[in-house]
């Protein structure tokens, strides 16, 4: 989630993505005929991780190889159903099985003592991690009945995505409404704060040029960032609120928090409510609103934590676990709010 694996535009992309940071690295390559994978295939792999939890969780027997009708994999992504629809999953199933991925994340750390050869020549894992190269769908299989019409898809997953999907840490909830953003950069910005920002109160913070080189994007770093004070103006991505802080030496960063339950969102509250209520029940989401002139308009101090999460984690909509829940700030940070980000609605449920 937190790491550039998919285009962020729906044009056709060959150029391979290729990012570095510490010990991780990745690289992405397309083939010219369908292009790299993109952000809304991976649709597909969030439901492909659905299934398998879903399964576990019931004590089923899991496994790589999966079977499904398109009518099922389309109605979960929240798209359409129609022939365009079904043309649209066989290219999408293409792209992710012609993209291929070469990655140290996730990979044990090298053995220092077979690092140098006897001859003094390193080994090939001297540099770093090795490497585990995948396509995000090993094979698929179109079905069909007897009179020709379609019956369904067979896919097998890799194993690296696989055994994530198997980890109870790599696997996190998302919002329903993430199928509903239509920008691939909303969509990737989403699942970075998802991972990252978690339900802690402290959110998380990002330097731009930090964003920029985690998406992948082809943008200059200024359409970048035009773009992304855009998303932040416009309060899109459900269940958190996007800030600009700016640091006392000047860099500007990007800082994200969970919405409140009481977050300002309509100018009237209920009325008719009992006089009594209940003493430590949690804030009802009827509390009169904040003033839209003042919210999000803060000063203070914080502790310096601008990204530390090493491993990324895998997106499931339903019932799933994460260590990446962490706070984060930026020391001595002005921050301002853009509009009044509008209340989310939660999905539950095993999936």
């Amino acid at each position: 989630m937190a790491y550039p694996f998919f285009s962020l535009a729906k044009s056709h992309r060959t150029i391979p993505i290729d990012f570095r940071s510490g010990d991780v690295a990745i690289r992405v390559e397309a083939v010219p005929d369908h292009g790299m994978a993109t952000i809304w295939d991976a649709d597909v792999l969030i439901w492909a991780a659905s299934q398998i939890v879903e399964a576990r969780d019931a004590g089923l027997r899991t496994s790589r190889l999966m079977a499904a009708t398109p009518h099922e994999i389309l109605t979960f992504i929240g798209r359409g159903t129609g022939s365009r629809d079904y043309q649209r999953l066989k290219a999408a199933l293409d792209r992710l099985q012609s993209t291929t991925v070469a990655t140290s994340l996730r990979q044990p750390p090298p053995n220092p003592q077979t690092r140098v050869r006897s001859d003094g020549s390193s080994s090939p894992e001297a540099g770093g991690r090795r490497m585990h190269r995948f396509s995000w769908i090993n094979e698929w299989t179109e079905r069909a009945d007897g009179r020709g019409n379609p019956g369904g898809v067979e896919l097998i997953v890799p194993d690296w995505f696989y055994r994530a999907v198997l980890d109870d840490a790599l696997v996190l909830t998302i919002d329903r409404a993430y199928f509903g953003l239509t920008g691939g950069m909303e969509r990737w910005l989403y699942r970075l704060v998802r991972k990252h920002g978690g339900r802690q109160r402290s959110g998380w913070r990002f330097d731009f040029h930090h964003l920029h080189l985690k998406s992948g994007s082809l943008s200059p770093f200024k359409r970048f960032a035009f773009e992304l004070r855009d998303i932040i103006r416009r309060q899109p991505l459900p269940g958190y609120t996007l800030f600009v802080e700016l640091e006392t030496g000047g860099r500007v960063v990007l800082a994200f928090e969970p919405q409140p339950c009481g977050q300002a969102g309509e100018t009237l509250v209920l009325s008719g409510t009992n006089g009594l209520v209940l003493s430590g029940t949690r804030d009802s989401c009827y509390r009169e609103p904040e003033s839209p002139v003042s919210h999000g308009q803060k000063s203070e101090i914080r502790a310096l934590n601008l990204d530390s999460n090493k491993d990324s984690n895998f997106l499931v909509v339903g019932a799933g676990k994460t260590r990446a829940d962490q706070g984060s700030a930026v020391k001595g940070s002005r921050r301002a709010s853009f509009g009044n980000p509008p209340f989310a609605s939660k999905v539950g449920g095993a999936s």
